[in-house]
Order: C-alpha cells, then structure tokens, then sequence
C-alpha cells in the first residue's frame, strides 16, 4: 500500500495565488499598524487558502505486474539453409528456460515467416505488431534469433526495450550467387538481346576459385555449358527461337561447401515478337474483294505488304505499245525464286494460272510451304476451272480438291463443330447475327480442318498443316459483303485477322497448345485442342516431384486447372504430346540474394537501443537485469531492463481539510485575533 497527497483546486491556481498575495498584503498591513493580532489573521487565510486548494490523501493498494520479453523467432527461407534451424531451435529452448526461472517474467514468442510476394523477412514488421498487442510499459527486452538479413529494417519503430540480435549461421559459411541484369520482358525474334550476367561469391568463399561453370538452357531443352570468370559482369547476347514465351534457364552447379545452391540458378521469362511481318499477296482479276485484303494487311502498322495485281494478262492484245504503257515490270524471279523465304505470309487472290508464274515458280511457293512457309488462298471461280492453282505444282500442298462446280446462291456461313473448338473461328459472334455470301466454290476435303462450312455444309474454311508449314484454303471470294454490310454484314476484318496470324504462327491462336500464366506461386494452365477430351496433366517440379492433375473443360476447345507451385523454379508440364515449362517465382529470390549472416543491416537499430548482436555459434548468451539507460549486453550476456508495472487493485482518498475542520479552525483563527486586539 502506497500513499500520496493530491490537490484538487476549487479555484484555477491563478485566482488562488492572487487571492493569496491579497491575504498576504493585508497581514503586512496590519504588522504595520502595529496590531498585534496579525499572526492570527495570517493563519486563517492559511487555512482558507488551503482549503481551496482541495488538499487529500490518496491510498493505493498495487499488484506488481511481470515483465514481458518478445522472442522473435526467424523462419523465413534463408534461415533454413545449413543447421541453421537446429542452432534456432535450441537456442529458443536455453532462452526459454532462463527466462521461465526467473520470477515476474513472461515470454512472448513471436515467428517471422516469408515475407508475401517475395517481401523477404520482414522481422521489424513483425515486432511492431507484437509491440502493438503489449503494454510498453511491461515490455522489459526483445530477443531476436535471425541470420541478419532483414528486409525492413528501416521501418520507423519506437522500441521500449533493448533489442538484442543472436546471429545464426557461422563465421566460415560461404556463398555463390548468379545475377542476371537487364533482362527485357520483350524482344524481337531473330534480332540478338543482350543480358549481363555475374557470378558472386560472398562470405569465407575459397581464394582459389576463379571460373565456374554456366549451363544455359531454352524451354526446358538440354542445356549447354560455358565457363565463366567469378566476380566479373559478362555479357551475353540471346537470340529467342520463337514468338511467344521463351524460357530461359541459367545455372550454376552447386560448389563444394557452398551454404546453398537456391541462388544458383536464374530464370528469364522473355516474349518474342516480331519485328516486321512480310506478306506477298498476289491478286488475280481485279474484282470486288480485292481491296479487302490490301486494306487489313495496311492497317496493320508491323506489316510490310508486297502486292503483285496483274492487271495486263499475256492474252490481253490491245496494240497498246510496251514503251507507252505506265505498268512496271514485276520481279516475279527475285519474289518467287531468290527472295521466297523472306515472307511470312503469301497470299492469291482469285489467282490463275496465266502463264505469268511459270511452274517452276509455283513448285518453290510448295516447297517453301514444306520448309515452314504459309500459303492463304482466297479462291473465285477460276478455282474450279481448267486454269485452277490445284492444277499446278502448287496442288500438292492445297487441302482441298474443286469438283468444277460454282455454287451461285446465297447462303450463311457457319461455324463447325471443329471450328467451334479452333482458335481462328472460336468466340466470333453467333452466325444468325451474319450476312449471307452469294458464291461458293464446291470442293472436297481430302485434309486438315473444315472450321467453316457453306451451302449444304460443304467445306468453305479449310486449314490444314503441311509438314512445317500451313496452309488456309476459303472456297469463295465474297468474304468483302461482309465489310460493306450486306444484310448486317459480319465478323470479317477479325476473321481474316486470326486466319492471317494462324498462317503466321502466332502462339496465342494455336489450336494445339499447353500454356501456364504465373501470379506469385500460382499458375493456371490451359489446355487447348480440337479433341473433346484431353489426357491427365503431368507436373514436374524443380526439385523432381510429380503432381498429376485433371484438367476441366472451360469452354469450346479449353480445359484448364489451377495448380499451387510449393517453391520457387521451373516446372515442366506434360499433357499428351503437348509441352511447356514455366518459372514461378522471381528471376532471383529476394530470400536468396544474401544469404550469409550479418550484423550490418540491423546494426544501428541494435546499438540505439543499447543492446547487443551475438553469435549463437558461441553459444546461448546469458541474462542480466540491468537499469535503464546503462549498456544492455557484454561478452556471452544480454540484459533485461525491469520496468517495475503495477496493477492499482483499490483506491482511496481522504479529504486532508474537511469543511467542518476549515470553518472550526478558521472561526478560531479569526475570533482569538478579534479578542486579542480588543483587550489592547
């Protein structure tokens, strides 16, 4: 129990001390006078004045209150590397022993996981929310089993307590690390892009070492090995193989003593795009439909389009002299023979055979389809007759036979059930929502795929792949009503958009493909194919475990699944013939980018504290009380500041001056100064 003597004013102080030097100027004044009963008046306005100051004693009965201390435990990722875990583990228990025996003390233990989204450990973030669920005045110490590396630590942290740090990890730990700069997210296909890589050792690394080996590997494929000198940027130039995704793989074999090969590998996930898409088209006749095409292939600024229009024929005879024509001689040897292989895309128009393209000119356009090459043909009426392209070398890659017939009635072109599933023709508005074309050329498919069908469900979209290539036959030429908006027109411009880019092999209109879209350690996979089901997806992860997974249909021609990667790498993914590889994760894990243990970067917050950073390697430290103020750590002790809380159980106060007391002794004070001046 405890007492103390408060003031509660009835008046604010100020009036209080001017009524107090007003009680003072009169018992002056009347020592002055010479009355000799100024004492007595100079008491009662004492007693007054008193009072009014509210004058009590106060009894309090306290329970002292213990001491906390917050542990903080590390169990991010870095401190799971070597025995890391085992030193923690133990330390944790001596700590928790010793401060168990000691009288008036609690523990808070208080776990530091990874940091979300590869924020890394964020330990001072951790202990701020500790702090916040504590009285600070109870908080006697914090105690803080980490390697060091702390990603937050400047976070602005007001602590009440010594913070002491026991260092994991040990003096002869030694690290290799690879870092790859300047990585694009995009690049052009064929064009080199430039990366710098670097490989670091850090820690009581060998003095010896001097070059490590380097293994690159693209999309999962076999890797090759260089030699590269250690502590040295190296430059590195990479050419994408294909549009899309490419995953590329650096890897440093894991050194002999090194802490931890987690850091030795890097992935790079870089789009390839191309630069310019070159597009031959060659028109026939001159007709409705022709600008059609020049005008899609124009609107696309990353197309480079070479038209070849034959408007003067071989049979035209007109006796207009050559020399007085304005026509240009078409290089028709350089496009067909020299420069064939340049083009992404070649394109006839309602071409025919005129004698202009000599067969050996249409037996290269084959060859090149073979090789790789893309071929559209937008075929009229000349396609059915004697002068037909499929009476030409050119035949042998078309996937479609004409029967010489002309379909010259108005129809709806519609969507198959393949095309319901292809990516070219998937997702276009309904067919009722169309137009109808007024020309069909009848052919037969011996080939590929019929995605849209016409008059009587004959073949009217065919896309077919010929060994490397690809190759689109349209049996009519009155695609154009549907750009001048015959009875509503339809889906033109984006349906020659994805045939153009299907024959160009885009990855995102493959009509067989595996895909994974990453978002943090989560991936969706998408399956995509022209068959009604599709196989269980394999999973192999970085280190070889495999997950086998069932993949839903999400709409025509999708099934897909979301899978949870455990950690960080490539994976490999399997379904039926199809194969991909994504990286999860980050290029470098910020866990990983140091990972020996060091006292640097939480230094300055230990040492405002008047704490102390200690190795466990040396042993559990021992503990101290020590007084506020005064250094709080030595060789092999930490210290506790006691903050000596208490919890008030009872109150009470007791008025010093009661009014009955005030008015008694002041009527006192008053009357014997009254009677001892009348006797006088």
């Amino acid at each position: 129990m405890t007492g103390t003597v408060l003031f509660d004013p009835l008046l604010p102080w100020p009036v209080l001390i001017a009524l107090a030097v007003l009680v003072t100027g009169g018992v002056l004044l009347a020592l002055m006078r010479g009355l000799n009963g100024w004492a007595l008046r100079g008491m009662a306005g004492l007693v007054i004045l008193a009072a009014l100051t509210g004058p009590a004693f106060q009894q309090e009965e306290r329970a002292p209150l213990t001491d906390i201390v917050i542990l903080a435990k590390d169990e991010s990722a870095s401190q799971r590397l070597a025995d890391r875990p085992v030193q923690t583990d133990a330390a944790v228990t001596a700590l928790t022993a010793a401060l168990s025996a000691r009288e008036g003390t609690e523990i808070r233990q208080v776990t530091v996981p990874d940091g979300k989204e590869d924020a890394g450990t964020r330990l001072m973030t951790a202990l701020s929310d500790a702090l916040a669920e504590e009285p600070r005045a109870r908080v006697a110490g914090l105690i803080a089993l980490t390697d060091g590396q702390v990603h937050d630590a400047d976070l602005p942290l007001d602590l009440p307590a010594p913070l002491h740090v026991l260092l994991t990890g040990r003096e002869t730990d030694w690290d290799r690390r690879l870092l790859v700069q300047n990585a694009p997210a995009f690049a052009i296909i064929g064009e080199p892009v430039t990366l710098t890589l670097r490989i670091e050792d850090s820690g009581a690394a060998p003095t010896e070492s001097g070059l490590a080996p380097l293994d690159i590997s693209v999309d999962g494929a076999t890797p090759q090995r260089f030699n590269v000198r250690i502590g040295e940027d190296v430059t590195l130039p990479i050419t994408l193989p294909h549009g899309g995704r490419n995953v590329i793989q650096f890897t440093v074999p894991e050194a002999d003593g090194e802490l931890t090969d987690r850091n030795n590998t890097a992935l790079i996930q870089i789009n390839g795009i191309r630069d310019r898409l070159r597009v031959l088209l060659v028109s026939g006749e001159p007709h409705a439909g022709g600008r059609t095409w020049r005008n899609l292939l124009k609107s696309d600024s990353s197309v480079d389009l070479v038209h070849f229009t034959i408007l003067r024929p071989p049979e035209k005879q007109d006796g207009v002299p050559v020399g007085e024509l304005s026509l240009i001689a078409f290089p028709t040897r350089e496009l067909f023979l020299e420069k064939i292989d340049d083009f992404d895309l070649i394109i006839f128009d309602r071409y025919k055979r005129r004698g202009i393209l000599p067969a050996l000119y249409l037996d290269n356009v084959a060859r090149y389809v073979r090789e790789g090459g893309a071929v559209l043909i937008a075929a009229g009426p000349d396609f059915a007759g004697a002068d037909s392209l499929y009476r030409s070398p050119l035949g042998s890659v078309i996937p479609a036979q004409p029967s010489a017939r002309v379909l010259e009635e108005a129809y709806l072109p519609v969507v198959s059930d393949i095309g319901q599933r292809h990516p070219v023709t998937t997702g276009l508005p309904a067919a009722g929502d169309w137009g109808r074309w007024l020309r069909q050329i009848d052919v037969d498919a011996s080939s590929g795929a019929v995605v849209m069908e016409g008059v009587d469900e004959r073949p009217l979209l065919i896309l077919d792949r010929v060994e490397e290539g690809r190759v689109a036959l349209l049996a009519s030429d009155h695609a154009w009503l549907w750009n001048r908006g015959y009875e509503g027109g339809g889906p033109q411009l984006e349906l020659l958009r994805r045939l153009a880019h299907w024959m160009m092999k885009e990855p995102e209109l493959e009509e067989e493909t595996l895909t994974a879209t990453a978002t943090g350690q989560s991936m969706r996979i998408v399956r995509r194919t022209l068959f009604d089901e599709v196989p269980p997806l394999t999973i192999t992860g970085p280190d070889g475990a495999v997950t086998t997974l069932d993949l839903e249909e999400a709409g025509p021609g999708q099934f897909a699944t979301l899978f949870d990667g455990p950690e960080i790498g490539l994976y490999r993914l399997e379904n039926g013939d199809q194969n991909s590889v994504i990286g999860l994760g980050p290029a470098a894990p910020r866990e990983f980018e140091a990972t020996i243990a060091t006292a640097a970067i939480i230094g300055d917050r230990v040492a405002a504290t008047r704490g102390g950073i200690l190795r466990l390697e040396d042993g559990t430290p021992r503990i101290r009380m020590v007084r506020e103020g005064r250094p709080a750590a030595g060789r092999g002790w930490i210290g506790l500041t006691p903050r000596g809380a208490y919890e008030t159980q009872d109150l009470r106060q007791t008025a010093l001056l009661p009014p009955w007391l005030v008015l008694l002794l002041a009527a006192s004070f008053i009357t014997a100064a009254w009677l001892r001046e009348g006797r006088r």
